[in-house]
Formats: C-alpha cells, structure tokens, sequence
C-alpha cells in the first residue's frame, strides 16, 4: 500500500502539483506487516517547481517548509523507493487513483520509468465501496466503516499507508 502527499493550492492548481511525500508498507499475503524488516518506506520530497509550500499546503499537510527545503527532489527519492520496493513483479494499492497517476505524472515530468515489476493498481477506495456496497468514502470514513480507527497522522504519507494496508488486510482476508 502507498500514499502520496502533494503541494497543494485553494483554488486547485493541478497543473502545478508534485509529489510531497511517500508512503509505503508492503502487504505480504497472509502475513502481518513487520516494519523491522524494512517493510515500510517513509521519505518527504523537496518540490522543485514551487518550493514554497502555500498556506493551505501547510494548513493541511503536516509537513513543514523546512522539512521540504530539506530533502531530495523526486529522482533522489524515488531512486530509493524502487531500491525498498525490491524486483517484481508487484502492485500498488492507495486510496483511489490520485496516488498513482501522480507518481506516473512525476515519473514522466523527471524523465523516469515506471518500476520494471509494476504488474498494476488497485484502488482501494473502489474496491471498498464494492465490498461495503457504498459510495466510495473518504478513508476516515471507510475505517469507520470496517470498525476501525484512524491511526496516526492524518496526510502523512506512511500513517495513511499504514491505514490502507488494515484495511486492505480486511479486504483480502489476511
């Protein structure tokens, strides 16, 4: 499971958004996620095309300038993301399809290729309604849905990756 979290603007601006920050855990079949086995990858990108983050941004996403003025830009991270994820073949899993046309929008903007292993996606937000028969819910909302709580931060990447992979875990039966 992954999350993403991007500059933002009120009013939308989706022409100027880029990846913030990273969020990943991986979901092995039947088993229980261990993050000290290096199960989970958490990294916050530096924007490179609009460094300051706008007060909404900042209002909303608990990441601060200097956190951003800190990092790596998108290769650099993203480099280190295919090295945690590992060969394939594998699939991403996020809340709905943002997550992953971004990353595919950040890959083509850097000149990047998609990982060789990507086998596919699965929306979790759609598969959740079709299981809950509901419209597809915020995730807060979904947790609720499957008698669970939020945990951690909410719009920070990894807590919301580790919210999708419990989840999923009831989806899939694991």
């Amino acid at each position: 499971m992954f999350d993403l979290e991007a500059t933002c603007w009120e009013p939308e601006e989706p022409e100027r958004v880029e990846i913030l920050e990273i969020g990943a855990v991986k979901l092995p079949a039947g088993r229980e996620t261990d993050e000290m086995q290096g199960a989970a990858f958490s990294e916050v990108v530096r924007p490179r095309v609009t460094p300051i983050l706008s007060e909404f941004c900042l209002g909303l996403i608990p990441i601060g300038q200097a956190e951003a003025d800190a990092a790596d830009f998108f290769p650099a991270v993203f480099g280190r993301f295919l090295d945690w994820i590992g060969d394939g073949p594998f699939w991403l899993g996020s809340w709905g399809t943002f997550d992953r046309v971004q990353l595919q929008a950040e890959c083509k903007k850097h000149g990047l290729a998609m990982p060789r292993g990507f086998a596919g996606h699965i929306d979790l937000r759609r598969e959740f309604a079709r299981w809950k028969h509901v419209r597809p819910p915020g995730l807060k909302a979904a947790l609720e849905l499957a008698g669970l709580t939020v945990e951690g931060t909410r719009h920070r990447a990894l807590d919301d990756a580790r919210n999708l992979a419990r989840l999923a875990r009831i989806l899939l039966g694991t």
